[in-house]
């Protein structure tokens, strides 16, 4: 090995170029005198005005946890006495007799609960019905399908 094949472990650093060719001499990119060429503060971007304007609570709403589905209407066993002994009680026989009343063309989810007193024998047929008011039913003979 001579001198002249020596070779550098790090070679020298490029001089970064000043001037009007340079990368990083007289505006430094920046391109224009005034506010956009000072540091810190820049020009407020108008898409965020218009964003600012529209209202925050979007979509869901204030409670995200509630459910999409439609809330199912509740109907006590104490007014299923209009019905006849033997009678099947459902949506659409609801609708017919005037407990209920349809919703945007569709008969609603029904949930019969517990309150009130069964007097007759009836055959519940797709609808929710709560523990109290399946006893209830059965109670009185009916039957839950």
């Amino acid at each position: 090995m001579q001198t002249h094949n020596l070779k550098r472990k790090t070679p020298n650093k490029k001089s970064k170029t000043v001037g009007r060719g340079g990368t990083r001499g007289k505006t430094s990119g920046r391109g224009t005198k005034g506010q956009n060429a000072r540091a810190g503060h820049k020009k407020r971007p108008e898409i965020r005005d218009f964003i600012k304007r529209i209202p925050k609570l979007r979509g869901r709403g204030v409670n995200i946890n509630t459910s999409i589905e439609a809330r199912s209407v509740v109907v006590n066993i104490g007014s299923l006495n209009a019905f006849k002994d033997g009678d099947v009680v459902s949506p659409k026989t609801l609708i017919a007799m005037g407990v209920l009343n349809i919703k945007k063309g569709v008969a609603p989810k029904v949930k019969i609960l517990g309150t009130g007193k069964l007097e007759r024998k009836l055959t519940i047929k797709d609808c929710a019905v709560s523990a109290s008011a399946k006893a209830a039913i059965e109670k009185a003979g009916g039957m839950i399908k």
